[in-house]
């Protein structure tokens, strides 16, 4: 393995993913590929984004596909546990890109079905992924408690409890949810959620180079 690339919050930006992917020329054989989740929700194009990434992941079975904060309210949505901040969340723009914009979608409308595909890759995204030297991780990490003990709820959604404190894990942080103008880097962690949402760019770092890459 020669490069780590860490890819950050997509959120239905296709046609960014799509360039990025050209643009960091990929190498199957001496790459390690992570995404660090929240794939839909806010931009136009979920669906085109989950049909890509299925198809990558099975062409690079060694791609590591995180949880998002996104993906589990989509799951609980599914499972009638928590309906609204799906919705509220960008979620609307989700249904529409599978469903069509003419469905009036409402917090009892749960009568479409999503691929099957696309349901296996939901519910197989992990909470973290650990190396050596890194930690990829959607939102972050609580002080103080190792990363198989880490609640799931800090791992998808915990700010800047995480992101300006001085604990040291010991290992470098790599994650996204917090969208920054330019990639944040402070005391061995590295947030790479750039706003590609928000008109901003979606961002690659590769490692251990500390090479950022963006469209």
């Amino acid at each position: 393995m020669e490069r780590i690339l860490a890819i950050g919050d997509i959120h239905g930006c296709y046609p960014k993913l799509v360039k990025l992917i050209e643009k960091i020329k990929l190498n199957p054989e001496k790459d390690l590929l992570v995404f660090l989740g929240d794939y839909i929700d806010r931009g136009d194009q979920s669906k085109e984004v989950v049909d890509y990434l299925v198809d990558l992941k099975k062409k690079l079975p060694s791609a590591i596909f995180l949880l998002g904060n996104h993906e589990q309210m989509l799951l609980d949505y599914l499972n009638r546990r928590n309906i609204n901040p799906f919705l509220v969340n960008g979620g609307k723009k989700t249904l529409s890109s599978y469903f069509g914009d003419s469905r009036l979608f409402s917090d009892q409308d749960l009568r479409f079905e999503f691929p099957s595909e696309h349901l296996d890759f939901f519910y197989s995204l992990s909470p973290y992924y650990e190396l050596e030297d890194y930690i990829f991780v959607h939102a972050g990490l609580r002080d103080g408690i190792p990363s198989e003990q880490q609640e799931l709820s800090d791992l998808l959604w915990i700010r800047e409890d995480f992101y300006f404190s001085e604990f040291n894990f010991g290992k470098t942080i790599i994650f996204g949810h917090t969208p920054f103008q330019q990639p944040f880097i402070y005391k061995k962690k590295i947030g790479i959620d750039t706003g590609a949402a928000y008109g901003n760019k979606l961002t690659c770092v590769e490692l251990p180079a500390m090479k950022f890459i963006n469209v």
